[in-house]
């Protein structure tokens, strides 16, 4: 047990900016949803569930593939 907290602790500096890394791009794809209604495929609810769920790919995802032209 002592082992796993030592290692969190020695990788925190690199675990700190990928988790902020990881929200910032969940808050800014869940908006780009909820505030656009059209997508490439899919809908809402699968969109919200994509981003949410896959955490750093799923924003990615959507913003390549997902997101519909601005109209």
């Amino acid at each position: 047990m002592q082992n796993n907290s030592q290692f969190f602790m020695e990788n925190l500096p690199i675990l700190i900016p990928l988790i902020l890394l990881e929200f910032g791009l969940m808050i800014a794809a869940v908006i780009h949803v909820l505030h656009h209604p059209h997508y490439r495929f899919g809908n809402k609810i699968l969109w919200l569930v994509i981003v949410v769920v896959f955490q750093i790919i799923g924003p990615v995802v959507y913003f390549v593939f997902g997101r519909g032209d601005q109209a």
